[in-house]
């Protein structure tokens, strides 16, 4: 299987454009939160109906797995906490879009899309999903989409700060998943100390980072090849998935 890990789009359209390019040459596409940029001139409802076009164009070349960012959200819940309504709303109905809460079951890898939490409510509907789908993955390779990096990781490393997530490394802790696919801080993989794919345990973490241009950083990560591969303006790496973390220029 192979997947193309982007994130941190943030309604760049030339970005959008390339992803919608290269789709039908992977088995899943993975969009990692922050879709939207509510810092853009643009209105939010306008981001929302275009990006909806994209999802529309894409999810015909290949599966598609979408998890929502801090800057996705449009609505709040009854505790006020802010959620992506609108990301839910176009992932009802269409088997190709998979989305906050819902999971992907393959022969031999099983997804878990998770939602932005913004409080301890919407924190809690993670935990259930961890639980929930713990015993579906079981014997499976177990692939988290979750936007924020764990905490304390090269995943999340801003240059100056550890910029991640405290409680995603304690469920990283209790269930082990084979892989978490992440985005939201994007020097990670440029500044020093930093990092596109780190380990924890027996869990690899990604963070492909953020840069301007018609074409995303991104991670193409091959199960069958156990490898994973960043692609990015500051230069090109491979990985292996199995062993310990080494990582090598792509010439």
């Amino acid at each position: 299987m192979k997947i193309l890990l982007v994130a941190d789009l943030h309604y760049t359209l030339k970005q959008w454009d390339w992803v919608n390019l290269v789709a039908e040459h992977f088995d899943l596409v993975v969009v990692a939160g922050d879709l939207l940029d509510v810092v853009s001139a643009v209105d939010l409802d306008v981001q929302i109906l275009v990006t909806r076009k994209y999802l529309g164009r894409i999810a015909p070349k290949a599966r598609l797995l979408v998890s929502s960012g801090n800057h996705d959200s449009d609505a709040r819940n009854a505790a006020g906490e802010r959620v992506a309504a609108w990301l839910l709303e176009s992932g009802a109905g269409d088997e190709a879009v998979v989305v906050d809460g819902d999971y992907l079951e393959e022969e031999s890898a099983f997804f878990t899309v998770c939602p932005w939490w913004d409080g301890p409510e919407t924190r809690a509907e993670v935990a259930e999903l961890f639980a929930r789908d713990a015993s579906r993955a079981r014997g499976k390779t177990w692939i988290w989409i979750y936007h924020a990096p764990p905490a304390g990781s090269p995943v999340s490393w801003t240059g100056k700060k550890f910029f991640g997530d405290e409680a995603l490394v304690n469920w990283i802790g209790k269930y082990r998943p084979a892989m978490v696919m992440s985005g939201h801080v994007h020097h990670a993989p440029f500044a020093k100390g930093g990092a596109w794919m780190d380990r924890i345990g027996d869990t690899r973490v990604f963070n492909m980072g953020r840069q301007i241009g018609p074409v995303p950083t991104h991670i193409v990560v091959d199960t069958e090849e156990q490898s994973a591969k960043w692609f990015s303006l500051a230069g090109n790496e491979v990985a292996s998935l199995a062993g310990p973390v080494e990582r090598r220029e792509l010439l």
